[in-house]
């Protein structure tokens, strides 16, 4: 006799049984087509035999089983108790298959004793083969040997899950996972336990070693607990083993993640001295100028003026400028063109991106940040200038611009790049009242625009003693670098040019000691820097060549491989520093403007719902809940919608004035929550101010500026 569920046709039945207990395909046949499925013995022609349907032996009438293929009997459904009729197929009474009644729902004494074995016999047969390690005899044989007076042995047989796999579908389910299975070394029959904390069997010994182990270790009661150590045991653990080998692939898979979210925040982080060296208590000499201010006020040709008297430009370069000006009918932009190198930029004579130049002055290494002043392009300027450490607000002082920059109705750029370099945390601010000769140097002029604009910058939480005005005037070559020569200016202004109130700035204040934080402007591909190489300014912390840093959101890891500084290789850079750093070992698209650059070990937040404490500016249309906007956050920015107002706020005491309002109107105070579509690397204001600021957006143009509270939802 064959092992049961071992052979072929063993597996075949045990398909079979699956297939018709999980599907229950016989509901959908009526009683005529009953007929017509597979049956488990068919009567034959000869009396006294029945005939198998799985291997077409002929039987004897008094066998149970198949004595070919040991397939159990139909004993429980051919005889109908109400007609007497032959039935075959499926009880009316039990989802299961007659088939599957007789093999499993029977219980042992209610199984017919099959006549040609005796109890004695089989008992003696059943515990040799038991001592040599295999056992091979019906169910209810088996069952009846061991519980037998005869003999000296105990065991439980588990009674048959259907909802258990079975062997094949084991094999077919974990062959791909069966590589990742724990390596057990040969003799070993304990159990394991893996991440879970959950029971293995493991056990990879033959039966007979298996049964000797287990005598040996319960050799007291002489007990063999066949439930733990059963075939069918380990099929039914196989299922979670396998779940928790592809729960442990997972893991391995989102480990940058766990490392992301699990990381303790509370790591007490220490400088390395390297980080600290040629610093006078944490203040660079490099300063970021931002240059901003409304649509064609001379930006460009002023950081081109600026540029070409400080030698930064060359007469050739220069020339070449003028030439191509010319030709294109536009000599003025000549200067411009130092700055906008793009032909679209240069055809469409506007800014569209901010240019980056670097000179020197006595007391600073200037980076030079030209933001556009279209408001299309708004959000680049939001991007670029939001690393600016002061400002120059250019002015057009000629007749109708001054005024079309301050909006009149509406918002004009001049007030909207104020609020916008106000609420990145810039406090010192030039104003260059540009284009004086346009007006004849007017001293009245100048003393009109400074009356109206300073009143705007007040209001803006700008200082008085922060605000430097000084009049000039670019393509003139007045008050720029040296002070003015032409009599109408210098008859009635005797105050700073424009490069020594540069000079006149306050240092900004580095710090070294925080961990490395460095947001991520823009993403390069430079045959010098490397394949992948980000730019943005240093905020925090220190980073030199072969330092590891860590890639948010991704939660990549990558190595520094060079670090670029005004355009020139260094090995180290600190905080304030604008730089360009390759990246090796990360792919490229893990890599994206608006990201971070981060210690290993203490990444930024991901976020994707946050807390916000707004002022609402000079808008038309006021903010419900469920309003769309446009967060910008540092160099991100994600579409996100208006979810909550909670309360409005007293202008002047920060107290709740209101709670839940209906609508946010011009220039109001209040705390709104906010979902984003997407995720975005951000911090509270209190932990870090660089990435804790938020600018709403709407409709082209800027509804409200803020800082972040609190964190509501982290995103994965």
């Amino acid at each position: 006799m064959k092992k049961f569920g071992t052979d072929r046709l063993g597996r075949d039945m045990l398909r079979k049984l699956n297939y018709e207990l999980d599907y229950d395909i016989y509901d959908e046949y009526d009683d005529a087509s009953v007929g017509k499925l597979p049956l488990l013995d068919k009567p034959t022609g000869k009396p006294g035999f029945w005939h198998c349907s799985i291997c077409t032996n002929n039987n004897d009438e008094s066998l149970l089983s198949c004595d070919t293929c040991g397939v159990f009997r139909d004993s429980t459904g051919i005889i109908d108790n109400d007609s007497g009729e032959k039935v075959y197929g499926k009880s009316k009474d039990s989802r299961a298959s007659v088939m599957a009644r007789s093999l499993f729902a029977l219980s042992p004494h209610q199984m017919p004793k099959p006549a040609v074995i005796s109890d004695i016999f089989l008992a003696k047969e059943a515990v040799k083969s038991h001592e040599k390690g295999c056992i091979e005899a019906y169910f209810n044989d088996l069952q009846k040997t061991f519980t037998s007076p005869h003999c000296n042995h105990s065991i439980n047989i588990a009674p048959f899950k259907f909802d258990t796999p079975s062997p094949d579908d084991i094999v077919s389910s974990g062959k791909n996972a069966a590589r990742n299975f724990p390596k057990v070394p040969l003799g070993s029959t304990k159990a394991s336990s893996n991440i879970t904390g959950k029971k293995e069997i493991v056990n990879l010994l033959p039966v007979n070693e298996v049964s000797n182990s287990s005598s040996a270790s319960s050799s007291k009661d002489n007990h063999i607990d066949v439930s733990e150590s059963s075939n069918s045991r380990d099929y039914e653990d196989a299922p979670q083993i396998i779940a928790d080998d592809l729960h442990r692939l997972k893991l391995d898979k989102n480990s940058k993640d766990n490392r992301s979210k699990k990381a303790s925040r509370n790591v007490q982080y220490k400088p390395e001295k390297w980080m600290l060296s040629d610093q006078e208590q944490g203040i660079s000499s490099q300063l970021n100028l931002a240059v901003v201010g409304h649509v064609d006020s001379g930006k460009s040709t002023l950081c081109g003026r600026l540029l070409h008297l400080l030698g930064r430009i060359s007469k050739k370069q220069m020339h070449k400028n003028e030439k191509e000006a010319k030709e294109k009918g536009k000599g003025s932009f000549a200067y411009a063109w130092a700055m906008d190198e793009s032909a679209e930029e240069r055809q469409r004579g506007i800014t569209m991106t901010v240019a980056v130049a670097y000179f020197d002055s006595k007391k600073f290494r200037v980076v030079l940040l030209d933001s556009p002043g279209h408001k299309d392009f708004v959000p680049n300027m939001i991007s670029g200038a939001t690393q600016a450490d002061a400002a120059v607000l250019v002015v057009d002082a000629s007749v109708g611009s001054f005024e079309a920059g301050m909006g009149g109705n509406s918002v004009g750029q001049t007030k909207e790049h104020a609020q916008l370099i106000r609420s990145f945390g810039v406090e010192q601010i030039i104003v260059a009242v540009n284009k004086m000769d346009l007006v004849e140097f007017s001293k009245e002029r100048f003393d009109f625009i400074k009356l109206q604009l300073g009143l705007f910058l007040c209001s803006c939480k700008f200082k008085e003693s922060s605000v430097a005005w000084i009049p000039l005037s670019a393509m003139e070559n007045q008050n720029l670098v040296t002070t003015a020569s032409d009599v109408r200016l210098s008859s009635w202004y005797q105050g700073f040019c424009l490069l020594d109130a540069i000079d006149s700035l306050k240092p900004p204040q580095r710090d070294v000691s925080k961990p490395l934080l460095l947001p991520i402007c823009d993403v390069v591909i430079s045959h010098f820097v490397g394949q992948v190489a980000v730019c943005g300014k240093l905020e925090f912390g220190a980073l030199r060549a072969s330092s590891k840093v860590l890639v948010m959101p991704s939660g990549d890891l990558a190595t520094v491989q060079t670090i670029q500084r005004d355009y020139c290789p260094c090995t180290i850079a600190k905080a304030g520093d604008n730089v360009a750093v390759s990246l090796q070992g990360i792919d490229a698209g893990h890599v994206m403007p608006g990201g971070v650059l981060c210690h290993p070990d203490l990444p930024v937040t991901v976020a994707s719902s946050l807390e916000l404490k707004i002022l609402v500016l000079d808008i038309v249309t006021p903010i419900l809940v469920g309003s769309q906007v446009e967060i910008h956050i540092h160099h991100a920015k994600e579409a996100a919608r208006v979810t909550k107002i909670l309360s409005l706020l007293d202008q002047k005491s920060g107290k709740v004035s209101r709670n839940a309002p209906r609508i946010l109107t011009a220039r109001q105070s209040a705390i709104i929550e906010v979902a984003l579509d997407g995720t975005v690397c951000v911090e509270e204001f209190s932990v870090c101010r660089a990435l804790g600021r938020a600018f709403l957006r709407a409709s082209g143009s800027t509804i409200a500026v803020g800082i972040v509270t609190r964190v509501l939802e982290q995103g994965s």
